[in-house]
């Protein structure tokens, strides 16, 4: 409401735009609003009000500032909106997102659970969430991306509409490569490896799910799935996801994001996830598929955390190691 109030809540914390309190419509004053997490491109806070219909609610807030800050919390907002849309049950309700009034900078509002420290959600249940997410398969016109920029992190993800997920996989790598190589420069052994992974092994493992009467049916992903983007709410017990970076993808790629073992997702997730999906025909490329995948969010790790040699070590490995078992390509 419009004379809610706004600036520090009663306990003196941090102070509240008013375009934030304005999105939630029906807020009669702040109880708390308490810093809980920063990053290089984002902070947050844990907003606790009470409404006007003599309830209380708390909030997750995420401010960030400038043109990258508008883009990202956009995307989160429309991504979370899309995944709420197929599986409710599955991250936090979507509320707003909008400019902040005070500075250049963006909003994005969503409801705020407490999360049990420490724990991961249990594979089973979770895996069927995901499951039921990738197995909705409504992208727009049956195509692969999306419809705004989403965010991995501080990395724009090109999401530019595709008929085939080839093109669309080969195209957003390429686009994380020149991120790459715009934040560390370029690297020669990595830059020598490029031909054979665009010509030989892309084409080898992703072009025959797309090739003799094979289609893949485009599925939602979060997109950055690893631990630190899935938690347990601790007065449930159910696990579910947030801050994603989705787009419409082969169901597959999601899973890419859990092989590197920093990333908690183990062997349990993979087999409750494939009882609900079966790996993509032909089979016997899975293995391979899932580690193309999974060099490509190490690239991500490797753009954006360029002083962290190990992970562009990683990529540089998989690329060979690939490249070596298809040198003669599709």
């Amino acid at each position: 409401m419009a004379n809610a109030k706004s600036g520090p809540d009663e306990t003196g914390g941090p102070s509240v735009d008013p375009n934030i309190i304005g999105a939630l419509r029906c807020v009669d004053r702040i109880v708390r609003a308490k810093d809980v997490h920063q990053s290089p491109w984002a902070k947050a806070l844990r907003l606790e009000v009470h409404q006007t219909d003599g309830s209380d609610e708390s909030y997750f807030v995420k401010i960030s500032l400038g043109q990258h800050g508008r883009d990202a919390l956009k995307g989160e907002f429309e991504a979370t909106t899309a995944i709420y849309a197929i599986t409710p049950d599955f991250c936090p309700k979507p509320i707003a997102w909008g400019r902040l009034a005070e500075c250049d900078g963006c909003f994005y509002v969503c409801k705020f659970y407490d999360f049990a420290a420490g724990v991961m959600p249990y594979p089973v249940s979770f895996c069927e969430k995901l499951a039921r997410l990738h197995s909705s398969h409504t992208s727009p016109e049956g195509k692969f991306g999306f419809h705004c920029t989403t965010y991995n992190g501080d990395l724009p993800q090109d999401n530019t509409w595709s008929n085939s997920w080839e093109t669309f996989f080969s195209d957003g790598l390429r686009h994380v490569l020149k991120l790459r190589e715009e934040r560390a420069g370029p690297n020669a052994e990595l830059d020598a490896l490029l031909p054979a992974l665009f010509d030989k092994v892309i084409p080898r493992l992703l072009r025959p799910m797309e090739s003799n009467g094979r289609k893949i049916g485009p599925s939602l992903v979060h997109g950055d799935l690893w631990c630190g983007n899935a938690a347990v709410i601790k007065s449930t017990g159910d696990g579910i996801v947030f801050d994603p970076a989705s787009f419409w993808a082969h169901n597959e790629y999601e899973l890419g994001n859990w092989l590197p073992e920093r990333n908690w997702f183990g062997n349990a997730y993979f087999k409750a996830y494939h009882s609900h999906i079966e790996p993509m025909e032909p089979k016997e490329d899975y293995d391979d598929r899932i580690r193309l995948y999974a060099m490509k969010f190490n690239l991500h790790a490797a753009t954006l955390f360029p002083n962290e040699e190990s992970y562009l070590e990683l990529v540089i490995n998989e690329i060979r190691s690939l490249a070596e078992r298809y040198p003669g390509g599709y």
